[in-house]
C-alpha cells in the first residue's frame, strides 16, 4: 500500500484519465526541477508528467507547448490535463532522448535535424510578457558561479582582486549578450531534452523559454552539459546553423561576429551551468551533477584564451580555482 498521497492522487488520476482502473505507473525520468515523469502500463503507453503545485507550475508549459506547436516545433502531445492539480497525460516518445542514441557517426544527420526544429523555433514571434534575457537576468545566473561554485562547493573566498575580475568579465559577457539580436530562446535546447521522433526529434523543457541573444540555443546544442565534441565538429556545426539561419530570414549577424557571439555566450553558459550544478548539489540534494562539472572547464580553457579581454579570468581559473577544485578531489 502506497502511503505516498501525491502517488496516489497521480495514480489515480491516470487510471481516470486513461479509462482503465488497472493501470500501473514507473518511473520514466526525472528532470533538475521539481517535475517527474511516469510511464503507464498497457498498450500504447503513455506520460503522466507530475508537476506538483506550489513547486513546479505546469501552465508556463503548456502555455510554451501550444506557442511552439503554433510555429511548426515538434512538441510532445498533450492528450488529457489536470493543471489545477499538476498532471498532464502525453504522448509517450520513447524511452531514449538524443543523449542516449547520438555518436560521432550519426551526431551530423540528428543535429541537422535539431536545426531544423529549433529554426522553426526562432521564427516565432515572442509573446511580449515573455520575460526577457536582460541585464538583471544575465547577471543573476553568472553569480551561481561565485556564490555557489567558489563559495559555498570550493569554500573560496574572493579578494578585492578576483572580485574585480569576476565582475570586468560579467560585464563583458552581460553587454556582449544584449548585444546580440533577440529571438525566442529556448535556453536548455541540448540532446537531453530531444526525443527522435519520425517527424521530430520533438523538443522538450522548454517552460523557461526566454527572449533573447540568438547564438544561445545554437551554442547550447553543440556545447551539452553531459557529452562533448571536438572543436573542430563543433565549429562546423556552427557554421551549418550560421548559413541555415540566415537562409531561412533569421536575425543572425556576418559569420564572423556570429561565432564570437557565440563563444561568448557560450563562457555566460558554463559558467552559469556550473553554478547550478553546485546548488543542485548542496541545495537539492543531487550530486551526480558535478560529474559533468570538469565538462565545463574544458569549454572554458578552449574558449578563453582566444579573447584576451578575458585573460585574468583565466588565469583566476588556473591560479585559484582548478587548485582549489583539486584539494578537494
Amino acid at each position: 500500500m502506497n502511503d505516498d498521497p501525491r502517488a496516489t492522487s497521480r495514480l489515480a488520476w491516470a487510471r481516470t484519465a486513461l479509462h482503465d482502473p488497472a493501470t500501473e505507473l514507473e518511473r520514466a525520468s526525472m528532470d533538475a526541477g521539481f517535475r517527474s515523469y511516469w510511464r503507464s502500463s498497457g498498450t500504447p503507453s503513455r506520460i503522466v508528467m507530475d508537476s506538483p503545485p506550489g513547486k513546479e507550475d505546469v501552465r508556463p508549459w503548456l502555455r510554451l507547448r501550444e506557442l511552439l506547436e503554433g510555429g511548426g516545433v515538434r512538441v510532445p502531445r498533450v492528450l488529457a490535463q489536470d493543471a489545477d492539480a499538476g498532471f498532464l497525460l502525453l504522448e509517450d516518445l520513447g524511452r531514449d532522448t538524443y543523449l542516449h542514441i547520438i555518436g560521432a557517426e550519426n551526431a551530423d544527420a540528428l543535429f541537422d535535424a535539431a536545426v531544423t526544429q529549433l529554426l522553426r523555433l526562432q521564427a516565432i514571434a515572442p509573446p511580449a510578457d515573455l520575460p526577457a534575457y536582460d541585464e538583471a537576468l544575465l547577471a543573476r545566473e553568472l553569480h551561481l558561479f561565485d556564490e555557489w561554485f567558489l563559495g559555498r562547493h570550493l569554500g573560496m573566498a574572493l579578494d578585492a582582486d578576483d572580485r574585480a575580475v569576476l565582475d570586468q568579465a560579467c560585464r563583458l559577457l552581460i553587454d556582449a549578450a544584449l548585444a546580440q539580436p533577440r529571438v525566442l530562446v529556448h535556453r536548455d535546447f541540448m540532446p537531453r531534452n530531444l526525443m527522435p521522433a519520425g517527424d521530430g526529434p520533438a523538443v522538450l523543457d522548454f517552460q523557461d523559454a526566454v527572449i533573447g541573444p540568438i547564438a544561445y540555443d545554437a551554442l547550447s546544442l553543440f556545447k551539452d552539459a553531459f557529452l562533448s565534441w571536438p572543436e573542430g565538429r563543433v565549429g562546423v556545426w556552427l557554421d551549418r546553423y550560421h548559413a541555415r539561419a540566415a537562409g531561412v530570414g533569421l536575425p543572425v549577424p556576418p559569420l564572423t561576429r556570429f561565432r564570437r557571439d557565440a563563444d561568448w555566450i557560450g563562457v555566460q553558459r558554463h559558467l552559469k551551468v556550473i553554478g547550478i550544478f553546485a546548488r543542485l548539489h548542496h541545495r537539492d540534494g543531487k550530486p551526480k551533477y558535478l560529474a559533468d562539472v570538469p565538462r565545463f572547464f574544458g569549454y572554458l580553457d578552449a574558449v578563453l584564451p582566444k579573447y584576451p579581454e578575458f585573460a585574468p579570468l583565466a588565469d583566476l581559473i588556473e591560479r585559484k580555482v582548478k587548485p582549489a577544485m583539486a584539494a578537494i578531489a
